[in-house]
C-alpha cells in the first residue's frame, strides 16, 4: 500500500538494469537456481493475496456501516485479482500454484492467528501496517527480478484503496476519542514486530529465495545491503504511523 507519506519521487536519474533485472524471464529462467526463487516469491505472495481477501472479508463483518462493509468487500476482490494474477503466472511457467504456496500456508497462517484484531479499528490497523510492510518488502526485492516478473510483482502490489480508507477512519476514530491511540499505537509495533521476524524466518527457511536475496543469485542483496532493507522498511513503516496519527 502506498500513501503520500511513504512515496517519495527521486529527483535522480533511475541507474540503468543491470544482470538480471535488464534480462526478460524466458532469458533469466535458464538459471535453474533463479527460477526456483522466483517460484518461491510467487507462491508466498500469491498465498499472502488469498489470505489478505479472506482476511478483509472476515473483517467486513466487524464494519459498523453498511457503507464500510462495501468498501472492503470491493478491496477484497481487488485482492483476489491479484491472487488469479499470480496463480495464472504459475500456471503459465508450467508449476502448479498449490505447490508453490503450500510451504508459505503454515508460517503465514501463523503470523494471522497471533495477530488476529479484537475490533474493526485493529482490522484497519493491521491491514495497513502489516500489509505495507509486506509490500515494502516485496518492492525491494522487485529491483533484482527479470523484467516481466518484476512487473508482475509490481501490479499486484496495487493499493487496493485500502491505505487511504485506514488512514481516514482510524484518525477520524482517534479524533473522537484520542484515547484510542495508546492502545493502538501498541498494536501496531506489535504488528511491525511480528511480520519483520515472520519475513525472516520464511525467507531463512526457502534456500533459494535467501540466497538470491544475499548475492548468491544474479544481483542479490549482499549482507549489508539485507540490513539496510530491513531499514528501509522501518522507516517507511513510522511515516505511515504518523499518517495515523500514531506514536511509531
Amino acid at each position: 500500500m502506498e500513501t503520500p507519506d511513504n512515496a517519495t519521487p527521486s529527483t535522480e536519474a533511475t541507474p540503468a538494469a543491470t544482470g538480471i533485472a535488464a534480462q526478460d524471464w524466458a532469458t533469466a529462467s535458464a538459471d535453474a537456481n533463479y527460477r526456483a526463487a522466483v517460484v518461491d516469491l510467487l507462491g508466498a505472495l500469491a498465498y499472502g493475496e488469498l489470505a489478505a481477501f479472506e482476511r478483509l472479508a472476515e473483517d467486513a463483518k466487524l464494519a459498523p456501516t453498511l457503507g464500510d462493509k462495501a468498501e472492503l468487500a470491493k478491496m477484497a476482490s481487488a485482492e483476489f485479482h491479484h491472487f488469479e494474477q499470480l496463480r495464472n503466472r504459475l500456471s503459465e511457467i508450467g508449476v502448479e500454484p498449490t505447490d508453490a504456496m503450500d510451504p508459505f500456508v503454515g508460517a503465514l497462517d501463523g503470523f494471522h492467528k497471533q495477530t488476529a484484531p479484537s475490533d474493526w479499528l485493529e482490522g484497519l490497523v493491521k491491514a495497513y501496517v502489516g500489509d505495507s510492510i509486506a509490500s515494502d518488502f516485496y518492492r525491494e526485492v522487485a529491483a533484482r527480478l527479470d523484467s516481466d516478473t518484476r512487473s508482475l510483482v509490481l501490479a499486484v502490489l496495487d493499493d487496493t484503496g485500502h491505505a487511504s480508507f485506514a488512514v481516514e477512519k482510524v484518525r477520524a476514530a482517534i479524533d473522537a476519542d484520542p484515547r484510542l491511540g495508546g492502545r493502538l499505537a501498541l498494536w501496531a509495533r506489535r504488528l511491525m514486530g511480528e511480520a519483520l521476524s515472520q519475513s525472516q524466518r520464511v525467507v531463512a527457511d526457502r534456500d533459494a529465495l535467501s540466497t538470491m536475496l544475499v548475492g548468491g543469485v544474479a544481483d542479490g542483496f549482499d549482507l549489508a545491503e539485507v540490513g539496510r532493507m530491513f531499514s528501509r522498511i522501518t522507516e517507511a513503516h513510522t511515516k505511515r504511523m504518523a499518517a495515523l496519527g500514531l506514536a511509531a
